[in-house]
C-alpha cells in the first residue's frame, strides 16, 4: 500500500502522467490533438468499421494509435504489462473484457460465461486487479431483456422488483427457458468471484432493457454480498429515475440485509435515448440538461457516503468537482482514504489526472481497463473516439492537461 500520501491536487501533471515515457505522451498528444477534429471523428467512425470489416490493412495503425491509447491489449496474456505499470503508481484495474452481445445461441453465452470466468480466474493470481466488469447482454439474447421491460411498463415503481417478477412469469416457456440459463450463468460467475475474492461489477445498458438487468443484479447481491461487496450494479444518473432507484435498492439491502455494491456513473447512451423516445413517442427518460445530472451525480454520492457502513460504492467519474467531493465525504465521514468501501475508477487512456492523483493521495483508484481483438473492441473505441470529440468533451481538458506536462518536461 502507499503509504507516502500526498494531498489530493488534481492539478499536479508529473504525478497525472509520471507512468508515461517522453514518446508515449507525444503520442497522447498527437491523438487527442487529433480527435478536437469532429469532422474527422465522423468519418473515421463511420470508415473504420466498414474498413475492419473489408479486411483493408487498418489493424496496425488502429493498433498504434487509439487502441493503445484506450484498451489493455487483445488478450489477458496483453493486459499484463499495462496492469503491472499502473500497479507502480497503486492504481489497479478493472477488467473489461470488451465484447459486445452479436450471436445467441446458448453455446455462444455458455462460452461468454467460460471467459469471464477465465477472467476471474486469472484477476485473482494478480495484485492489482479489484474487479471484473461485466455485461449481461454478453450472456443472453436482447430481445428477452426487451420483452420484461415491456411488460413492466415503461415506468416501473419502486417495488420495480415485484414487477419484473411478474413480467418472468409472463414470458414464453422457451424465454423463461433462456432466462433460467442467463440467472444459471451468472450464478457461476459469481460464485467464482466469490471464491476468488474478486468483484463483479455488472454494467448498465440502454433504459431499454435495464429493468431485467437491475433485477439480476440485486438477485446476485441478496446471494453473494453477505459481509462483503462482490456484486456491484451500475447506476446512470442522467437518467431522471435512478436517484429513487438507489433508494430502494438502499431499502433492499437493508431490508434483505446484504452490502449493496454501487457504481455510479452519468451514462453513455444519451443520444440513443433521446432518439428512441422521439421516435416511439414516450418520454425520454434522461435528464432535460447535465446541470440535472450533476446534481443527481453528488446527491447518489452523498446519499451512498451517508450509508457507507452497508454500500460499497464505486465513484465512476471522469468529474473533477463529484471525484472531489467524494473524497472530501470520505474524510468528514473519518474513512481512511483506502476504506475498503470506497473506491474511484476512470476509463483507461482517460482522466488520469484524476486517477493517478486520488492514488498518490492514499485512495482506492482503478483504471476501467477493456482488452478484446481488435476487431471486437472497434464499438469501444468509436465511443471512446466520439466522446472525447464532442463541444463538452474531454479532450481540450486531455489536452490542457498533456500541454502542461510537456512544458514542464520541457519536451
Amino acid at each position: 500500500m502507499n503509504t507516502h500520501h500526498h494531498p489530493l491536487n488534481f492539478e499536479n501533471t508529473q504525478e497525472a502522467f509520471a507512468y508515461k515515457s517522453d514518446r508515449q505522451l507525444k503520442k497522447s498528444r498527437w491523438l487527442f490533438r487529433l480527435m478536437q477534429h469532429a469532422w474527422l471523428v465522423k468519418w473515421g467512425s463511420w470508415l473504420t468499421p466498414l474498413a475492419i470489416h473489408w479486411k483493408l490493412p487498418i489493424r496496425g495503425l488502429l493498433k498504434s494509435t487509439l487502441f493503445e491509447q484506450f484498451v489493455g491489449g487483445e488478450s489477458l496474456r496483453e493486459t499484463t504489462p499495462v496492469i503491472d505499470q499502473l500497479g507502480k503508481y497503486h492504481v489497479s484495474a478493472i477488467l473489461d473484457y470488451g465484447v459486445e452481445g452479436s450471436s445467441s445461441s446458448d453455446e455462444h453465452y455458455d462460452k461468454e460465461r467460460d471467459t469471464f470466468i477465465s477472467v476471474i480466474e486469472h484477476a485473482s493470481t494478480a495484485k492489482n486487479i479489484s474487479f471484473i466488469s461485466i455485461k449481461v447482454t454478453g450472456l443472453v439474447a436482447t430481445p428477452i431483456l426487451e420483452k420484461l421491460n415491456t411488460s413492466i411498463g415503461v415506468h416501473p415503481q419502486p417495488i420495480w422488483q415485484g414487477g419484473v417478477k411478474r413480467a418472468i412469469a409472463n414470458l414464453s416457456p422457451e424465454d423463461k427457458k433462456a432466462w433460467e440459463h442467463l440467472m444459471g450463468r451468472m450464478r457461476s460467475i459469481c460464485s467464482t468471484a466469490q471464491s476468488r475474492q474478486i468483484a463483479v461489477m455488472i454494467d448498465a445498458e440502454e433504459s431499454w432493457i435495464q429493468d431485467g438487468i437491475d433485477h439480476v443484479a440485486l438477485s446476485m447481491m441478496t446471494e453473494f454480498n453477505q459481509g462483503k461487496a462482490i456484486v456491484y450494479n451500475t447506476v446512470q444518473l442522467y437518467r431522471s429515475d435512478r436517484l429513487e432507484f438507489l433508494e430502494s435498492m438502499i431499502e433492499d439491502a437493508k431490508k434483505d440485509r446484504y452490502i449493496l455494491g454501487v457504481k455510479l456513473v452519468r451514462g453513455a447512451y444519451m443520444e440513443k435515448e433521446r432518439k428512441r423516445a422521439e421516435l416511439m413517442h414516450y418520454p425520454s427518460p434522461i435528464q432535460i440538461n447535465k446541470e440535472s445530472s450533476d446534481k443527481d451525480y453528488d446527491r447518489a454520492v452523498a446519499r451512498c457516503m451517508n450509508e457507507i457502513e452497508r454500500i460499497s460504492i464505486v465513484i465512476g467519474s471522469h468529474n473533477e468537482a463529484s471525484s472531489r467531493l467524494a473524497a472530501e465525504l470520505a474524510m468528514q465521514k473519518g474513512l481512511r482514504p483506502n476504506d475498503p468501501h470506497v473506491h474511484f475508477s476512470q476509463l483507461y487512456g482517460m482522466s488520469d489526472h484524476l486517477t493517478f492523483n486520488l492514488a498518490a493521495a492514499g485512495f482506492n483508484a482503478s483504471k476501467y481497463l477493456p482488452f478484446g481483438p481488435i476487431e471486437e473492441v472497434i464499438p469501444y473505441l468509436m465511443r471512446r473516439a466520439q466522446e472525447n470529440s464532442s463541444v463538452s468533451g474531454q479532450t481540450s481538458r486531455e489536452l490542457e492537461l498533456i500541454n502542461k506536462e510537456y512544458s514542464r518536461r520541457g519536451i
